[in-house]
């Protein structure tokens, strides 16, 4: 059956559609040109419209943006099936047998011996043997609240960081009063010192049971709200201020 005569479709499907689009001669002239790297972000932006699907609990939307992932994951695969260098069941192969190995309490008969712990396994299959290795395979990329806090939990597994709540505390408040307090610090100092109270909030946070992500998104959606239930009257007295302090600004 011809694609555009089809009403349900599989992953074969799309991934026939991709190929097709990709051909050089009859395909799409910008999918065709599309390299890993020109279409890095875009798997990035498609993430972050999924995050937004679950924080608003909209299935239809989520499903249409899963879809979305689902076309990034088609042509980073078909630019590398187009070069011979795995498939996509090649992908699907790989992440079966990782959920197999790193659950032999699930699939007992299926599953390596040796450790039982997910984190622990997951150690032992990636070749990692000390804090070094741990810390160096946080994807660089990450989000910086969230590689910070990855960074911190893993390093507490070898007794590095604040032993508990109330040390990260105590650390935290002690960055903050620094970075408070100044005032006559360049600006590389500055960055500096906002940058450890940033990692000491964040300590904080995972021994207090928070995530600083989404915390810091939580609070920018008040802010948001506050701001737009700003009334008219309140934004034109906002605006008369803030010329005021620009005239003085610029008279002194």
């Amino acid at each position: 059956m011809e694609l555009t005569g089809k009403e349900r479709f599989r992953m074969d499907d799309l991934m026939e559609i991709i190929h097709l689009l990709r051909r050089p001669v009859g395909g799409c002239p910008w999918d065709s040109v599309q390299t890993h790297q020109s279409i890095r972000m875009n798997f990035l932006e498609e993430t972050c419209e999924v995050l937004e699907a679950i924080d608003l609990a909209d299935s239809s939307l989520l499903c249409e943006e899963l879809g979305d992932i689902l076309m990034q994951v088609a042509l980073h695969t078909a630019m590398e099936e187009e070069q011979g260098r795995f498939t996509l069941e090649d992908v699907c192969t790989g992440v079966c047998r990782k959920l197999l190995y790193r659950h032999p309490h699930v699939f007992a008969g299926q599953a390596a011996p040796g450790p039982s712990t997910w984190d622990e396994l997951k150690n032992q299959e990636k070749g990692r043997a000390g804090l070094t290795d741990e810390l160096e395979s946080v994807p660089a990329t990450l989000p910086a609240l969230m590689r910070a806090g990855k960074t911190l939990k893993r390093a507490a597994r070898y007794g590095f960081g604040p032993a508990d709540e109330a040390a990260a505390r105590s650390e935290a408040g002690a960055q903050l009063q620094r970075l408070l307090t100044g005032d006559e610090s360049s600006p590389a100092e500055r960055e500096t010192q906002v940058g450890d109270a940033l990692l000491a909030l964040t300590a904080y946070c995972r021994l207090a049971g928070v995530d600083p992500e989404l915390a810091l998104t939580r609070a920018t959606q008040r802010f948001v709200k506050q701001a737009e239930e700003i009334t008219p009257s309140t934004e034109q007295m906002l605006c008369a201020d803030r010329n005021l302090e620009v005239r003085k600004n610029d008279e002194s």
